[in-house]
């Protein structure tokens, strides 16, 4: 194969990866890996149980066949691989990811022209109205995002190895959301206390989530706005995901609140995120780093960034460690008075 040959085709690849995608949103859509998993595996079956035309189906299970995202074929019948069933119903199922992926963000990013032409949403521009406007009144698809925030946990397990939340501290997890990351600790680490802070309509789902986790007895949740002030004697200040989406002054107003409340100088602040470099950046962080131009106008920051904003507030980096899923956790202190 020619050089030229091979440019063409990785340059049609690249230009049809959207088509890609929302064939697979359209199989989950339509329930087909669930379909599959209950013993409907012929396109006829398939679009019987969803309401949908034989011929469509027999087409599309056909090119995510060619994929991988499936095998068989319909003599043999449809089986589901390792790739299809992750959006199977079940905790960790990716099925609100791909629909939210799907639907809204990629209507979002049918403006990614406009949006980075101008370095604005361009959800906004889609919509009319900011994303956390659009998760306020549409209450199904909040309840969604939530449910893909809590599915991109797969570093949330290591986090107690990089972090010391032992000794009876108070961990205050901060715009903490459904709570998965605050179960994740307080069940790794026995005698640990937790406060979730977040958003008035975030509590109720938090408070569900833990519930029937961990368990309340070691849980206060408090609803508030962290720019205006934060729940004050923790031992840990935790944002996990939290600043993609303000400017440097807001943080610095944020984190000026956790110096205040801090219980003492032992305390630490840790920012859990994936970090952004002009050289070397991996493809995932700089996706999702115009990923969050797109839907929310902000951007991903880089350690440097971090160092600064932290350092206006009154803190300084004290280490910093490696996470899965290109996520990195940033422990910082109160910086030496002396100094």
């Amino acid at each position: 194969m020619t050089s030229g040959t091979e440019t063409a085709l990785r340059v049609i690849d690249l230009i049809t990866g959207g088509w890609r995608a929302q064939a697979l949103y359209t199989a989950v859509k339509l329930g087909v890996p669930d379909a599959i998993e209950s013993g409907r595996t012929t396109s006829a079956a398939l679009a019987e149980g969803a309401g949908a035309d034989w011929d469509g189906v027999h087409r599309l299970m056909r090119f995510l066949v060619s994929l991988g995202l499936f095998q068989g074929d319909e003599r043999s019948g449809y089986r589901n691989t390792e790739l299809s069933r992750a959006f199977c119903e079940g905790p960790s199922s990716l099925k609100d990811m791909c629909l939210l992926y799907g639907e809204e963000f990629y209507t979002a990013w049918g403006h990614a022209y406009s949006a980075i032409s101008t370095a604005t949403s361009g959800f906004e521009a889609a919509f009319g109205e900011s994303f956390y406007s659009y998760l306020s009144r549409n209450e199904d698809v909040a309840e969604r995002f939530q449910n893909v925030m809590n599915a991109g946990n797969i570093f949330f397990h290591k986090v107690p190895e990089v972090v010391d939340f032992s000794g009876d501290k108070t961990v205050v997890d901060v715009g903490g959301g459904g709570g998965e990351l605050l179960a994740v600790i307080l069940a790794t680490v026995p005698d640990a206390r937790g406060t979730l802070f977040d958003r008035p309509h975030m509590i109720p789902e938090a408070r569900r989530h833990i519930a029937g986790s961990v368990g309340l007895s070691r849980v206060d949740f408090v609803a508030g706005d962290m720019f205006e002030g934060l729940p004050r004697g923790g031992d840990i200040y935790l944002f996990s995901r939290v600043f993609a989406g303000w400017d440097d002054d807001a943080i610095v107003k944020t984190l000026s609140h956790c110096y205040t409340g801090m219980k003492d100088r032992s305390s630490r602040l840790v920012i859990l995120d994936r970090l952004v470099s002009d050289e070397d950046c991996s493809p995932m962080s700089a996706l999702w780093d115009l990923h969050l131009l797109i839907t929310i106008g902000g951007r991903h920051r880089s350690l440097e960034n971090f160092t600064s904003v932290l350092g206006r507030a009154g803190f300084e980096v004290e280490c910093t460690a490696e996470l899965p899923s290109d996520t990195t956790a940033i422990v910082a202190r109160k910086c030496n008075p002396d100094s």
